[in-house]
């Protein structure tokens, strides 16, 4: 099994898929889904095909598919996105889909309060008209500066398309809450991503910060078996700057395959670019020292975490290697 990391495109390593279903992310409406609801394009597991399965309208495609048109116009689905963010790309998906993919593509984008857009939403071209070819993942960036809710993503004239990722950065509104609360300021729910990581070969570290715990062994942050020297890391921005008071690191599932020990380093980091972390991480302050971990089980700190002050950054260190299901880091927002 590949590093499945490993040929991602930068906006796709270091942002979120706003377009998570875990995350309240749905499909809210399309012109035609004859073939296959447009509910599967947002499902999470990667698409798959079986030859032999059908169903009353045809063949079972694991996707949206909408009919052949027969007239003027195209077809249109409207997708409500988890979580408000600035979008930097896309990853269309048209696997599977051989004579039968759309053609082409192209993506607007509103900001609504309601589930489904009024009349009245303005909408803007995010993504110009772009070709599509079957069978293929297509990384398409994009340069909008713009914060949105909902996007219409069009397909001329008609065709399928297997999956839709949606990478961004949540953009969470932190003006209207009782600062005095903790608040978990590490999941993504709140704005928290895991911006790089040196290994992530059977999972990738934006599970850490989803919602609830770990469905299975898969749905956490797990590297390969290391063979050499040191220990594995990965480093998450808080969706807003405080002052750490409890941690929760819970390796859910992971039971031959859990680290050893896990130790939390901090930062507040307010200068540079996010590659310039890496370096300067290995000097970060001790916020959780190494701490022993056991198998399937939820691990809580509170008089073990250090006072570091308010900070924006952390870097996760799992000795020597493994997996780990979720990290929560509870705090109090400061300015």
């Amino acid at each position: 099994m590949s590093n499945i990391t490993s040929d991602l495109p930068e906006f796709a390593k270091r942002c979120i898929n706003l377009a998570q279903t875990r995350l309240g992310a749905k499909a809210v409406f399309a012109t035609d889904d004859f073939f296959a609801p447009v509910e599967r394009m947002l499902q999470p597991q990667p698409a798959v095909f079986i030859p032999d399965k059908y169903d009353d309208n045809g063949k079972w495609m694991d996707g949206w598919e909408s009919r052949r048109k027969r007239g003027e116009g195209y077809d249109y689905s409207i997708v409500k996105l988890g979580l408000k963010g600035v979008i930097q790309g896309f990853d269309i998906d048209t696997s599977h889909f051989t004579g039968n993919y759309a053609p082409a593509t192209s993506i607007d984008a509103c900001v609504s309060d309601s589930e489904m857009p009024g009349d009245d939403a303005v909408w803007t071209e995010i993504l110009p008209a772009t070709n599509l070819q079957g069978d293929t993942h297509h990384f398409l960036p994009v340069s909008s500066d713009g914060s949105w809710t909902h996007l219409r993503v069009n397909i001329y004239p008609d065709g399928g398309i297997a999956r839709l990722r949606v990478y961004g950065i949540p953009q969470v509104d932190w003006s209207g809450r009782d600062k005095s609360q903790l608040v978990d300021l590490a999941a993504t729910v709140n704005g928290g991503r895991a911006i790089m990581a040196n290994d992530a070969h059977f999972g990738v570290p934006d599970n850490l910060l989803a919602p609830g715990r770990g469905l299975n062994m898969g749905d956490g942050w797990e590297t390969r078996r290391r063979r050499e020297p040191g220990n594995d890391w990965c480093i998450i921005a808080l969706g807003h700057a405080g002052e750490i008071e409890k941690i929760e690191v819970d390796t859910a599932h992971f039971k031959g395959n859990f680290p050893d020990q896990v130790s939390i380093q901090a930062a507040f980091v307010d200068w540079g670019t996010e590659d310039a972390l890496i370096s300067q991480s290995i000097y970060w302050k001790t916020l959780l020292p190494p701490q022993k971990m056991e198998m399937d089980k939820q691990h809580y700190f509170e008089e073990e975490v250090q006072k570091v002050g308010p900070i924006t950054h952390v870097r996760l260190n799992i000795h020597p290697d493994g997996g780990v299901s979720r990290l929560r880091l509870f705090g109090r927002p400061t300015e």
